[in-house]
């Protein structure tokens, strides 16, 4: 079975001369839910253009189901819906008729019980008559969600779908991506909120000055890369770390009332206890610890300031 899209040494360089993308390798399998982090200016947009079709590629090669996009344009255009950062709607038409002509576009017969329940689903229904130009920019970006959607695209690209709008369409936008996800449908997103990304991707790729640095499933990331962090909190503030604690990796938080100790968190030997002893011994006392994991934004910025 053909992966949703395989990207082959994918090369961009405008005229200019500057290189946007540098060979990416990328495969993202069926129903799976990949995010592509990285930093302002870093490529996401460039690559995801690129796939979609509306920039052109310097070199390399595409696959979407195993179809070429340069050969086979109009079919695979066909199965994939783009939701780009900037809103693009014809203002004067009505949500429900965007979305029927979006639909059209792609040679797809009238369905609709597939809109009306796309409206449901993106609480658009009590607007499905409103024209855009009347819509609240939240709003506006849901129309924007369900026009992508209104052709059933087998793969979905979000590009910083949730950047600037409410919680509440965020909930629903991600109740939605999980069902889509369920019913097969391959979802590719960039996100700035990456909790988002650790909660619901299956895997993370991270592309840094155009080149991709990083692909893992988010949960083996976390594992491989992710520190866990102890918080002393002292029974007195301390002034400085003791000598008899110079050589362990501890810095010293909150004007002295927090001792922090950061550790692999899957070492076989995490050191706490020896730790813990080592300060008993220094006669500092405490009166409670805390744990906590790194986050995957943590373990991001620690990959891309360690390429800076």
């Amino acid at each position: 079975m053909s992966p949703a899209l395989s990207v082959s040494a994918v090369t961009k360089t405008y005229k200019s001369g500057q290189v946007a993308l540098h060979e990416i390798d990328l495969t993202v399998e069926k129903s799976e839910i990949f995010a592509l982090l990285g930093p302002n200016g870093a490529g996401k947009t460039t690559l995801i253009s690129i796939i979609c079709g509306l920039v052109s590629m310097t070199s390399g090669r595409i696959l979407v189901d195993g179809h070429d996009i340069m050969d086979q344009y109009r079919t695979t255009r066909a199965m994939i819906g783009l939701v780009p950062q900037e809103i693009a709607l014809d203002i004067f038409a009505t949500v429900e008729d965007t979305m029927r002509f979006s639909r059209g576009l792609f040679g797809k017969r009238a369905d609709s019980d597939h809109i009306h329940q796309l409206l449901r689903d993106l609480s658009l229904w009590e607007k499905r008559r409103t024209p855009v130009i009347e819509l609240s920019g939240g709003m506006k970006r849901r129309v924007m969600i369900a026009k992508a959607l209104s052709h059933e695209p087998d793969i979905l690209f979000l590009d910083e779908p949730t950047a600037g709008v409410d919680v509440s369409l965020r909930h629903d936008m991600w109740e939605l991506v999980r069902r889509l996800r369920d019913r097969g449908v391959t979802i590719i997103l960039t996100t700035h909120y990456i909790e988002e990304a650790e909660d619901m991707a299956d895997r993370v790729g991270v592309i840094d000055r155009g080149r991709l640095v990083l692909v893992e499933e988010t949960a083996a990331l976390m594992r491989k890369l992710g520190k866990r962090r102890l918080s002393i909190i002292m029974q007195q503030p301390i002034e400085a770390i003791p000598p008899s604690l110079a050589s362990w990796p501890l810095r010293l938080e909150a004007e002295g009332e927090r001792l922090v100790y950061e550790f692999e968190a899957n070492a076989p030997d995490t050191g706490i206890a020896r730790l813990l002893r080592t300060l008993g011994a220094a006669g500092i006392d405490y009166k409670d610890l805390e744990t906590s994991r790194s986050s995957l934004e943590d373990i991001f910025v620690s990959l891309v300031e360690g390429r800076a």
